[in-house]
C-alpha cells in the first residue's frame, strides 16, 4: 500500500470520529509518485478516448524500430496494410463490423497507418513530413472514432461497470460481480456472478432499482438466464432505446409448411420470435387495444401461406375479425350455433384419422398438401365458454386427443378466467402461450402459467400495442417482442394471393364429417328392438334397389361410399341419408369409416 493511499485512509477514521485532519506530507519524494499514480489512472480510464493517440505512438516506435532493424521488410508491410484494408471493407460483417460505414472506416485506418508504417520503415522516422504525417493522420482519424455512438456508449458501459460494486451494495445484491460486457444494437448486456445464496429471482426483483441505479428509463432493464443457465449467473441487458417503439411492418409469410417455425415479430434484441404449432396448442391473451387482434393477423397471414394447413375459425364477433380472410378459411362460424357443429365435426376428424393410423400401424398424421393438417382458431374463447358451454367437451376432447392427429386448436381471449378456460383443463394443454398487455397482475399467470409473474412475466408492464410474452417449449425467458403489423389493405392482399393455395380436407375427413352431420356412427346395439318403417327396398326401382343390392352382396369388408354413388349416380349426402335410415332399422351396418354392408343373418 503506497504513503498516499495510508494517508487517505487514515484521514477518513479522523472524520468518522468528529476530528479535522491535517495531512502534512514530510517527504516532498512523495509528490512525483501521487502525481505519477493520477496520471497512470487518468490515462487508464480514458483509455477509449485516448486510443488513437495511442495507436499512432505505437506505429511511431514501431516505425523506428523496424528502420533501424529491417528496413528491407518495407513492400511486405505496404501489402499486408493493402490485404488488411481490402479484408475489413468486404469481410468486416465477420468481424463485428455490421455497419457499412464502419467496415469503410476500419478499412482506411488499417491501409493509412500501414502505409505510413511502410514508409517510416524504409526512410526513417525523421524523414521529411512523416512526422506531420502522423499527428495530423491521427488527430483527423480519431474525429470519427470519438463521434462513434457504439465507442461512446462502450465508454458509458465500462464506467458503469466499473461502478457495479457500488451499486450492488446500494440495491441490496452485495457481492455480485460483472464478468463481462458488451454493446450491441440497441444498447449494451453484460454478464454477472452472483455471491453465494443469490438467485436470478432476487435480481429479477430488483429490477426497478437497478433501473435507478443506472439512471435509465422506466422499462430499460432486463434480466434473463446466461446461456449456461447456472443458478448462480444472470445476463442484464440495458436499453438505450425503446426498439418496438415504432410499429414494424410485416413483411409477408415466413412459412411454407406448417412443419415451419412460423415468425411472430422480432425480440429487442433483434432476433425473430419463431414458434412452431404443429402438434401443439395455442393461448393468445391481452386486453381490448394491446394488440390481440393484429397478432392473430400474423398467425392468420403465415397460416394461410402453409399448403398443409386447412383453417376452421370460430368468431362470435359475427366474423368481424376474421372475415377479412374468408376467402382462405375452409368454415367459418359466426354464432354459438354453428361454433358447436363445428367443434363436434373437429372431434369426428380426429377420432376419424386416429382409427385410420391405428389401421395403418402409425402413430402421427404427418402433414402435407393431401392429408393437411386442421387448425381451429377461436377468437374471443371466453364469450363461447358463455354462449354455448356445451362445446367445453369438445374443445377439452380437441385440446387433449388432437396433437397426435395434426389437429391444433389456437384459442384467443381478453378475459382468461379460469371458468373460461374450463377450470384448466383445455389450458394445461396449450404449449404456446402469448400474452400482449393485462391489465391485472393475476392475468399473467393464467396466460402464461402459473408463477410466471413472480418470475419476471411482467406482462402488465407491456406499453404499447402489438408488444408480447411468448412462452414456448423453445422460449423459456421472458423476452420482449412485438407483433408485425398488418394493415387492412395487407391483410386483404394477402388473402387474396393465399387463396388459391388451399388445401381441401383428406377423404377420411371429409368422410367423418359427412357421418358426423348425417347422425351415422359406428354401428351399435342401443335399441336392438327398434325397428323403424322402411320401405321395401328390395322391391324399389332406381337408386334405392341399386344401393341395396350392393350392400347385400358386399364383402366382409363392406362397400366404400365413393362406389355406392358411382352406381346410383346419387349424391354423397343422399347416400348417407338412406345409410341411416336403414341403419336406424337395423338393416345395415357400418364395418369401417366409410364402407358399409347389409346385415346378413349370420352377422344378426
Amino acid at each position: 500500500m503506497t504513503r498516499a493511499r495510508q494517508m487517505r485512509r487514515h484521514a477518513r477514521k479522523m472524520r468518522r470520529h468528529g476530528l479535522q485532519p491535517m495531512i502534512v506530507i514530510n517527504n516532498d519524494d512523495q509528490l512525483p509518485d501521487l502525481a505519477a499514480v493520477l496520471i497512470a489512472r487518468a490515462l487508464w480510464r480514458y483509455r477509449s478516448e485516448l486510443a488513437p493517440f495511442y495507436a499512432g505512438s505505437a506505429l511511431a516506435v514501431g516505425g523506428t524500430v523496424l528502420h533501424l532493424t529491417r528496413p528491407e521488410w518495407w513492400p511486405y508491410l505496404l501489402s499486408t496494410a493493402m490485404a488488411a484494408a481490402w479484408t475489413l471493407a468486404v469481410l468486416g460483417g465477420r468481424f463485428g463490423l455490421t455497419v457499412r460505414r464502419e467496415r469503410l472506416y476500419a478499412a482506411t485506418v488499417a491501409m493509412s497507418g500501414g502505409t505510413w508504417l511502410a514508409a517510416a520503415t524504409a526512410l526513417g522516422i525523421g524523414y521529411g513530413p512523416l512526422p506531420q504525417c502522423l499527428l495530423a493522420g491521427t488527430v483527423v482519424l480519431a474525429v470519427p472514432w470519438w463521434a462513434h455512438r457504439r465507442r461512446r456508449a462502450k465508454v458509458r458501459v465500462d464506467r458503469q461497470i466499473a461502478a457495479w460494486p457500488e451499486i450492488a451494495h446500494s440495491i441490496g445484491l452485495p457481492g455480485s460481480r460483472p464478468q463481462s460486457a458488451g454493446v450491441d444494437v440497441w444498447g449494451w448486456r453484460a454478464r454477472f456472478a452472483l455471491a453465494r445464496g443469490q438467485t436470478i429471482q432476487d435480481v429479477t426483483a430488483k429490477v426497478p432499482a437497478i433501473e435507478s441505479a443506472l439512471g435509465t428509463f422506466r422499462g430499460a432493464v432486463r434480466v434473463y438466464p446466461t446461456r449456461d443457465d447456472k443458478a448462480n449467473r444472470f445476463e442484464l441487458r440495458v436499453l438505450d432505446t425503446d426498439p418496438h417503439a415504432d410499429a414494424i411492418p410485416w413483411q409477408g409469410p415466413s412459412v411454407a409448411f406448417i412443419s415451419e417455425p412460423i415468425d411472430l415479430g422480432p425480440f429487442e434484441d433483434a432476433s425473430n420470435a419463431r414458434v412452431l404449432l404443429l402438434r401443439r396448442h395455442g393461448l393468445i391473451g391481452g386486453v381490448a387495444g394491446s394488440g390481440k387482434s393484429g397478432g392473430i393477423n400474423v398467425l392468420m397471414g403465415n397460416l394461410t401461406a402453409c399448403r398443409d394447413v386447412v383453417i376452421w375459425a370460430i368468431d362470435l364477433k359475427r366474423g368481424m375479425e376474421l372475415q377479412p380472410w374468408a376467402s382462405c378459411i375452409d368454415r367459418l362460424a359466426t354464432t354459438p350455433e354453428q361454433a358447436c357443429v363445428l367443434l363436434r365435426d373437429a372431434v369426428a376428424v380426429l377420432e376419424a384419422r386416429a382409427e385410420t393410423l391405428a389401421a395403418r400401424g402409425r402413430r402421427v398424421w404427418e402433414p402435407s398438401p393431401d392429408m393437411p393438417a386442421l387448425v381451429v382458431i377461436i377468437d374471443e374463447y371466453a364469450e363461447l365458454a358463455e354462449d354455448a358451454p356445451e362445446s367445453a367437451s369438445d374443445t377439452d376432447s380437441i385440446a387433449r386427443r388432437g396433437r397426435a392427429v395434426a389437429v391444433t386448436l389456437i384459442a384467443a381471449t381478453q378475459r382468461p378466467t379460469q371458468k373460461a378456460m374450463g377450470k384448466g383443463a383445455v389450458r394445461s394443454q396449450m404449449d404456446v402461450r402469448v400474452s400482449f398487455r393485462v391489465r391485472e397482475r393475476k392475468d399473467i399467470d393464467l396466460i402464461l402459467g402459473q408463477g410466471m409473474l413472480a418470475a419476471g412475466w411482467h406482462a402488465h408492464t407491456l406499453n404499447a400495442p402489438g408488444k408480447f410474452l411468448l412462452s414456448a417449449p423453445e422460449h423459456d425467458t421472458p423476452r420482449r417482442g412485438r407483433a408485425y403489423l398488418l394493415t387492412d389493405e395487407r391483410v386483404a392482399n394477402a388473402a387474396q394471393q393465399h387463396a388459391d393455395l388451399r388445401p381441401r380436407l383428406d377423404e377420411v375427413s371429409r368422410t367423418a364429417i359427412e357421418e358426423a352431420q348425417a347422425g351415422i356412427g359406428m354401428r351399435t346395439n342401443e335399441h336392438p328392438d327398434k325397428v323403424t318403417s322402411v320401405p321395401n327396398v328390395a322391391e324399389a326401382k332406381g337408386p334405392e334397389a341399386i344401393l341395396w343390392d350392393l350392400l347385400n352382396s358386399a364383402p366382409d369388408e363392406g362397400t366404400p361410399v365413393s362406389l355406392l354413388m358411382t352406381a346410383t349416380g346419387m349424391s354423397r349426402p343422399w347416400i348417407y341419408q338412406r345409410l341411416r335410415d336403414l341403419a336406424e332399422a337395423d338393416r345395415v351396418t357400418q364395418v369401417s369409416r366409410g364402407r358399409w354392408r347389409a346385415v346378413t343373418e349370420h352377422a344378426q
